[in-house]
């Protein structure tokens, strides 16, 4: 049986620097009066955006990914967010989504920020992957992948497509532009959630976490720059709606793409 809805919850929230334990207990509180089918963290939500990798990084048995394969059953609802992991000697910003019933399906970011030089530190992912959670064809992707549209295409015909972020306050602009561009241009939902506060390299943080429908119109009402939770509900029959009615992707262009 196919859903029409799925509530996600976006969790805009401030990042204790280099401390899992901190940042799991502060996000379990947020999420605990939350009742969604989707949680949606930030980037790095166990760290902040550092590049000490071997500081923080955990493997995929380690306390974090137990956590959250616990508190996504506890929760009844899949989380998605990134962290630091360590796998046959090389460090990756990987997200993570977790479903209740402990399925877990991984995607490590693919471009890397080198104007911070994540590429020196973290290895780059080589795969797009699409999840099927609920009947909703979900593509999840991390902060810089905004950038870069052709990555992101939907050539998969998915329905949700979602970021998660560490983007500073000082380009803020950027983030507003592109997930409302890609949107419009994938015919999917768009989501971004990105956290907020300073971290230890003194970066701001200004959240402007949002979601957006197949035309590009913000369905939200996140205030900038504060800890914030909203539950926002997807539609499929909006996605079925518009895209046999406007039918823009039949004619979208095709392409391979070398890795």
């Amino acid at each position: 049986m196919t859903n029409d809805t799925l509530n996600v919850a976006l969790l805009q929230t401030t990042l204790a620097w280099e401390n899992p334990k901190a940042n799991r207990t502060h996000i379990e509180d947020k999420v605990s009066s939350i009742t969604a089918d989707l949680i949606v963290l930030p980037e790095m939500f166990s760290s902040g955006f550092t590049m000490n990798a071997s500081e923080v990084a955990e493997t995929m048995n380690g306390e974090t990914i137990t956590w959250l394969k616990a508190l996504s059953k506890t929760k009844n609802a899949a989380i998605v967010g990134s962290l630091v992991i360590k796998e046959n000697e090389n460090y990756y910003n990987r997200l993570i989504f977790v479903e209740p019933n402990g399925t877990l399906t991984t995607y490590d970011k693919r471009h890397t920020f080198t104007l911070a030089n994540e590429h020196k530190v973290y290895t780059a992912g080589t795969k797009k992957i699409i999840i099927d959670y609920k009947g909703f064809k979900i593509c999840p992707l991390v902060c810089y992948d905004l950038r870069f549209p052709v990555w992101a295409r939907n050539s998969e015909d998915y329905d949700v497509l979602i970021y998660v972020a560490n983007w500073p306050k000082v380009r803020i602009a950027a983030w507003d532009a592109l997930l409302k561009a890609r949107a419009i241009e994938n015919m999917s939902y768009c989501i971004g959630v990105n956290r907020v506060g300073l971290d230890d390299n003194n970066y701001e943080y200004s959240g402007h976490s949002a979601a957006y429908d197949v035309l590009g119109n913000r369905m939200d009402s996140i205030p900038e720059s504060i800890e914030t939770t909203e539950v926002i509900t997807l539609e499929k029959s909006h996605i079925t709606k518009y895209r046999e009615r406007l039918g823009f992707l039949k004619d979208r262009d095709t392409f391979s793409l070398e890795v």
